[in-house]
């Protein structure tokens, strides 16, 4: 049954090709449909020249706090990672060997001048016997000898206190400046050395503060000619921080490039009255040279690379496409400025091209 229904189905194709072959009609071609694709229409805006790179912060200055003495730390004026002002009192010494060597140093001068102003008194009445001829010039000048040595051993005492003086200054150490602290290298009731390690503390200054970053040296002749113009701003973008990004001006170039990157540092300058910068975090940098005006932009994926190098897919009135060979210029979110090749206005194929060669008609879907 099967095989009679397959037999008679094969005689009716291969009369209708016959009665066709005989009517010298040609069969009607074989028709592509259309290729689904994404478009866009081709705009006119304002775009931005930016220069992207990573930042990364750095603290505005640092100081490595240590004592100047040797001694016992009796007090820590402070928590670990607190903000201290300039002049805040980090670090109590134990002063009482230093106190002890005052009192002794004090005591040895009071001494010493008394016998200093005998002495004087000795001298002056031996010089007077002298005019007198009451004895010889040789005793007088042994008590002058004398009475001058003891004027500088009273000069010597007094010098000496003031040492102690001085060193009875660093039982206390104060903030230099204003800003974070870390975490302590010596705790309460440890002794430490003169300038020895580790360091006491290390406090960062945060406010202002430094992001440094590099950038081609291509781009050095257009951002030294912005800064010549006027304070040229960067953009510090957070990750993670959805507020508006800080901004700061650059306030460094580097003396050289770097022969082994290509690169330039550059350093801003951050207020950072909001503390959202910290010394060590790394930030995506945006620097803004100058605007294009009435740019014609399209989407970046519409951008192709061929042989002959970048091209577009146009779609015409007739729904058929157009590859046409264009000038791009600088991207900036996502959109391309296209500097030669197209007009605003044009609609573009942003999805779908490689299914496309010139001519072929499409269909713009919404989403593919």
């Amino acid at each position: 049954m099967s095989y009679a229904r397959t037999a008679r189905s094969f005689i009716i194709i291969a009369a209708a090709l016959l009665l066709t072959a005989c009517s010298g009609k040609a069969a009607p071609p074989m028709t592509q449909p259309p290729i689904p694709v994404l478009a866009a229409d081709a705009a006119q805006k304002d775009v931005p020249v930016e220069i992207r790179a990573i930042g990364n912060v750095e603290a505005y200055s640092t100081v490595n706090v240590k004592s100047l003495i040797a001694g016992e730390i009796t007090k820590v004026g402070f928590n670990e990672g607190q903000e201290v002002k300039k002049g805040q009192l980090l670090f109590t010494i134990d002063q009482r060997p230093l106190l002890t060597q005052l009192k002794q140093a004090e005591a040895n001068l009071a001494r010493d001048t008394v016998s200093a102003a005998n002495a004087d008194v000795e001298a002056k009445r031996y010089g007077e016997l002298v005019g007198r001829g009451m004895v010889s010039k040789e005793q007088a000048d042994q008590f002058r000898t004398q009475a001058d040595s003891l004027n500088g051993t009273v000069d010597a005492d007094k010098a000496l206190i003031d040492g102690v003086k001085v060193q009875l200054g660093y039982t206390k150490i104060y903030s230099p400046l204003d800003g974070l602290t870390g975490s302590l290298g010596v705790n309460e009731g440890n002794v430490v050395k003169a300038n020895d390690t580790p360091y006491l503390v290390v406090i960062n200054q945060t406010r202002p503060i430094y992001v440094t970053f590099s950038i081609p040296e291509g781009d050095l002749p257009a951002v030294r000619k912005r800064m010549r113009e006027g304070g040229l701003k960067v953009e510090a973008r957070i990750k993670g921080d959805d507020g508006a990004s800080p901004v700061g001006t650059v306030s460094f170039i580097d003396n050289a490039v770097d022969v082994n990157t290509g690169t330039i540092k550059l350093k801003a300058t951050f207020d950072n009255a909001d503390k959202r910068l910290w010394p060590g975090q790394f930030v995506d940098t945006v620097m803004t040279l100058s605007t294009v005006k009435a740019a014609t932009t399209v989407p970046s994926q519409a951008v192709q690379t061929g042989q002959q190098g970048q091209f577009i897919f146009i779609i015409k009135p007739d729904l058929s496409v157009e590859q046409r060979e264009v000038t791009t210029g600088v991207e900036y979110k996502g959109e391309t400025v296209v500097e030669k090749g197209i007009a605003p206005g044009e609609k573009v194929v942003t999805d779908g091209q490689l299914r496309l060669i010139p001519g072929s008609k499409v269909e713009v879907k919404a989403g593919l």
